[in-house]
């Protein structure tokens, strides 16, 4: 089975280029909101870790978002007990998806919290910065402060870049990224 990771900023549609490759995704941010929606043990760990913040079930996304901008910190604790979760996910994922030839791994600020191998694939989506403004803007629950706080944990764009093993440049048009999809495919298999 080859894995392959896909990296990028905040807002560089690493979603967009996941979904187009056609095989198997593990999509982190899908795995947190099923975990904020369903998992009750998650949510007494975290109300035991942050009472003042996390309040009902399912987890609500504001008192999360509450928490880490009320002190930074927080979002250690809640990375230190949902990781765990998504860990085990991922797991699971790979277990089901063994026989299949690729998986994808859509996992933000995959290699800052190590959960990529080093015989990983990378994919780099780089998109413009006009482009990923843009976007970002668009989103139902932007907020600008935590956008800063998420962007000073990741890694330089350059050092992703340069790790990467494939560049796929980003328009948000299905037929070029597909295109190049379809050229790291025949390189790989």
């Amino acid at each position: 089975m080859i894995r392959i990771g896909i990296i990028g900023d905040i807002g560089s549609g690493k979603t967009f280029v996941a979904n187009n490759f056609g095989y198997p995704v593990f999509s982190a941010d899908l795995e947190v909101a099923k975990i904020y929606k369903k998992n009750k043990k998650v949510f007494f760990k975290l109300k035991n870790k942050l009472p003042k913040y996390i309040t009902r079930f399912p987890v609500d996304k504001n008192e999360i978002t509450n928490a880490i901008l009320d002190n930074q910190n927080n979002l250690n604790k809640i990375t230190k007990i949902v990781h765990k979760e998504i860990r085990k996910k991922l797991n699971v994922f790979l277990k089901k998806n063994k026989n299949k030839k690729i998986v994808i791994l859509d996992i933000p600020l995959l290699i800052e919290n190590k959960l990529f191998y080093k015989k990983d694939l990378l994919v780099f989506v780089d998109s413009k910065k006009k482009n990923i403004d843009k976007r970002i803007k668009k989103r139902p629950n932007f907020n600008l402060k935590l956008f800063k706080i998420f962007k000073k944990i990741q890694l330089s764009r350059s050092y992703k870049k340069k790790i990467s093993h494939f560049i796929i440049k980003n328009t948000f048009t299905k037929k070029p990224v597909k295109n190049k999809i379809i050229k790291i495919i025949n390189k790989i298999l």
